[in-house]
């Protein structure tokens, strides 16, 4: 393998590192799992409740209302990162954006 070859296959692993690197920290797979998480723990908790608690939110089941409403939020976020998921800038991108004088 030459050495231009090498320098573009190279380059290939990285970017390939970077986008799956990206995709693993992207935000919306964090608070969609943490929503997701805790939506199941308070819809369990809201399934079967006491009269007491009942009561005290004017007969409202306020812990199953509030957990499928986190599960769904959870959902949600889940469904946006695997409809649009993040694509980092290309190495030509980033050279391009530090050519510019506006960058510095």
């Amino acid at each position: 393998m030459t050495e231009p070859e090498a320098l573009a296959h190279e380059v290939e692993e990285l970017e390939a590192k970077s986008a799956s690197a990206a995709r693993l920290f992207d935000i919306r797979l964090i608070i969609g799992s943490l929503f997701v998480v805790y939506g199941i723990i308070v819809t369990a908790t809201g399934i079967n409740p006491s009269d007491e608690e009942l009561e005290k939110a004017q007969d409202i089941n306020i812990n199953l209302w509030t957990g499928l409403s986190m599960l769904l939020l959870g959902l949600l976020f889940l469904l946006w990162q695997w409809l649009r998921p993040v694509v980092p800038p290309s190495a030509e991108e980033i050279a391009a954006a530090m050519d510019r004088p506006d960058a510095h």
